[in-house]
């Protein structure tokens, strides 16, 4: 069975909504943060791998449009890379960003090291390193094909094995980590005594969290002039405007001789774009309208590039996969034991940022806000961090995760 390009889209998106419906039978998938996506795309790959055990020939799909919608997100990331926005969110977040792009390289050379203890490819240990722990299920489903190209059978399967464990681990990890530093350390909230921390209603953080979607500019699609419809045509306009040239720059770097992913080019003009009109307001990026378009494009790619995936592929190669997995989880928590936590401040607020730094260098954002939010439910508000933390994982570390990752690529063939 054969389906074309719009059956192909509507399986996707049917796909997303099974992942909406299961994460809401199942609470527990909500609370580990697992994108919908990713649970209706495991659901398809799921039964396909049933399908084949039995004998049966799986369908074909027309995946032409994946690559445009990965472009597309990524492209929307890349207008997420303001230089406005690091200032804003002062020294503390450069110096994150600084301490997340270090682990990422560690957690690329120990991946390295494990899977050629095992004989594997070194790619193999990237796969498993940053691509897929720092950068998410994207982000390894992402770079999947240039590993397979590389010589990485069944990327897409590892990408996605490894994704899914590190979103669990962050989830798991990130909570005692920063317990052990707040109670060793007996960290206080804001000046707190300790009897009274415990009593801070959660209500009293959504100043802080409203503070900080106006600073990621989530309120300039209501301060945008003219209608809805205008600004949702000028975004899809500068985005795939910033897509077309983009193409164009990424064709240019190739030609180089570099390997790389081809919504680096994307990334590189859209995050220009952001830095003209930050700097002059020509363009009026609505960065709510633009973030909105970057989630959809996601959700639809991941939910399509899982429908394809061959779990056969990971047979094998379990046990390599949860060596490394287990090393990387070690490595991360020790070094939010020491040095990240001092480097941070070595307060109650660095204690927090610590949890959620755990929470999306093993998994993803939305680990690192259920984490910091069940922390400050028990111990009371940490402002600075529901500031830096969501800056770094959401914003700009995807954008250097990704060089990181292409110059891995090229030397660890």
């Amino acid at each position: 069975m054969t389906f074309d390009l719009l059956q192909t889209l509507a399986i996707a998106g049917g796909t997303l909504v099974a992942g909406y419906g299961l994460r809401r039978l199942v609470p527990g998938l909500s609370r580990l943060n697992i994108p919908p996506a990713v649970l209706g795309g495991l659901l398809v790959a799921v039964a396909l791998l049933l399908a084949r055990s039995s004998g049966m020939a799986p369908p074909a799909f027309d995946t032409s449009l994946q690559q445009p919608l990965l472009v597309a997100f990524f492209t929307t990331v890349g207008f997420s890379a303001s230089v406005a926005l690091l200032r804003a969110g002062g020294p503390q977040v450069v110096l994150l960003l600084a301490i997340t792009s270090v682990v990422a390289i560690l957690q690329n050379l120990v991946g390295v090291a494990v899977a050629v203890g095992f004989g594997l490819p070194p790619l193999f240990g990237v796969l498993a390193g940053s691509v897929t722990l720092t950068g998410g299920p994207a982000t390894g489903m992402a770079f999947a094909p240039l590993f397979e190209q590389a010589g990485v059978a069944g990327a897409g399967s590892i990408a996605i094995a490894a994704a899914m464990a590190g979103i669990v681990l962050g989830g798991l990890a990130g909570g005692p980590v920063a317990t052990v530093l707040i109670e060793r350390y007996r960290l206080r909230a804001g000046g707190l005594a300790p009897e009274a921390q415990r009593k801070v209603p959660v209500r009293d953080l959504q100043p802080v969290e409203a503070a900080l979607r106006w600073r990621m500019g989530a309120q300039h699609a209501a301060a945008s002039s003219g209608p809805e419809e205008f600004t949702a045509l000028k975004t899809i306009i500068i985005v795939v405007l910033a897509m077309g040239i983009g193409s164009a720059v990424s064709a240019a770097i190739s030609a180089l001789g570099i390997t790389l992913p081809g919504y680096i080019g994307g990334m590189l003009v859209a995050a220009a774009f952001r830095y003209i009109d930050d700097r002059t307001g020509w363009i009026g990026l609505s960065h709510a309208a633009i973030q909105v378009f970057g989630a959809v494009a996601l959700s639809l790619f991941l939910a399509m590039a899982l429908m394809t995936l061959d779990l056969t592929k990971l047979a094998g190669l379990a046990v390599p996969l949860l060596v490394i997995l287990c090393v990387q989880t070690i490595l991360a928590s020790a070094l939010c034991l020491w040095p990240v936590f001092q480097l941070m401040g070595r307060d109650y607020d660095a204690a927090v940022t610590t949890g959620g730094f755990l929470g999306f260098i093993l998994g993803t954002t939305a680990n690192a806000m259920a984490v910091m939010r069940a922390l400050v439910e028990n111990y009371g508000p940490a402002p600075r961090a529901f500031l830096v933390a969501p800056l770094v994982g959401a914003f700009f570390l995807d954008f250097t995760n990704a060089l990181i990752i292409t110059f891995f690529l090229n030397v660890a063939r």
